[in-house]
């Protein structure tokens, strides 16, 4: 039985207790498919020949045992630093937040041709933006391309409305609009004001109708290899519309209704042949009380072990499991048409 060797790309500079790399990465560690996982940090000085130079002659990195956890002073990736070569592992795994450039995503597709890399980082960069929701219209509420002023200004008039920035993240640079009243972020400002703020500047909004029931909170599911692992269900902070946890909004339990299962289904075939193997989607109720699409989310995804202890269940274990069996499925293809 073969095994594979895994690299982690990662970038230790903002994780938390809570961040999923550890348990997932542990938990990789101990599939019988596995020869080693060594992790890779955008966050370590020493390795910005690879990350921000692009150079693919290697990098430094940090092989994970059993005690691999995480450190407030990020000394887990800062001892036994050994520099390997990228072309020695079958396999390498990307848990990079965002943003992350289309040159380094390039980067990692053309020097590493024989790697299988996930998820793809051209499927990452491709859905990377707000602008792909504009693929599934059944899934979502009403929505608009706005490039201009006057885009802005034609979707405005149909109701009141939420703008997206195309490649922002976390709740950053999202603005609501409802006639002559913006609010951009927490500061509250008229449309003309709004429109000044933009003049000379590229617009690149995703526009959409902002919903009644946004208050009954935005459902974060997570999706392994087809596969639906959980959901959790993020409440707006007190006084605030926006349910970002970043924001100020907290996570509780939640389970996945039946209009999501269907919105997966639709989705799931595409990113599949994109090379997406785990996403999350984001939920919110719509006018007609049924939960639509409004994120899809291919970097780094986050919240699985927090899943897992409301719910009770082994969801770490089963989400790697389901990536292992991608990778070998993935391998076995690979090798049957070379050989």
């Amino acid at each position: 039985m073969k095994k594979f060797k895994l690299l982690v790309l990662t970038d230790h500079s903002n994780h938390s207790q809570e961040n999923s790399l550890y348990p997932l990465v542990l938990s990789m560690r101990k599939h019988p498919r596995c020869a080693q996982i060594d992790v890779a940090t955008r966050g370590n000085e020493i390795n910005d020949f690879f990350f921000k130079q692009h150079n693919a002659k290697g990098l430094f990195v940090h092989t994970v045992g059993k005690d691999f956890k995480y450190l407030p002073n990020g000394m887990a990736f800062k001892t036994k630093e050994r520099k390997a070569f990228v072309k020695d592992y079958e396999v390498i795994w990307l848990r990079m937040p965002p943003p992350l450039s289309r040159n380094f995503l390039e980067f990692l597709t053309d020097e590493f041709p024989n790697q299988l890399i996930i998820n793809n980082p051209l499927g990452i960069y491709e859905t990377g933006t707000k602008s792909f929701l504009i693929n599934f219209p059944d899934c979502c509420p009403p929505m608009a391309i706005c490039e201009s002023i006057k885009d802005i200004k034609q979707f405005k008039a149909r109701f009141p409305i939420v703008l997206k920035p195309f490649r922002d993240y976390g709740g950053n640079g999202i603005v609501r609009i409802d006639g002559d009243t913006v609010w951009d972020g927490t500061k509250k400002k008229t449309f003309g004001q709004f429109v000044k703020q933009l003049e000379g500047k590229a617009i690149n909004y995703l526009g959409v109708k902002f919903l009644k029931n946004v208050g009954q909170g935005d459902k974060r599911i997570i999706v392994v290899n087809g596969n639906i692992m959980g959901a959790s269900l993020r409440l707006p902070a007190k006084g605030s519309w926006m349910c970002n946890v970043a924001q100020g909004g907290s996570s509780n339990r939640a389970t996945v209704a039946p209009e999501e299962i269907e919105i997966i289904q639709k989705i799931d075939p595409v990113l599949a042949k994109m090379g997406i193997v785990m996403y999350g989607i984001d939920t919110l109720v719509g006018d007609d009380g049924k939960r639509v699409l409004s994120e899809i989310n291919t970097t780094s995804i986050g919240g699985l072990p927090q899943i897992a202890q409301m719910q009770g269940k082994p969801l770490v274990k089963q989400a790697t499991d389901l990536i292992w069996d991608y990778i070998i499925q993935q391998i076995d293809a690979k090798n049957a048409v070379t050989n």
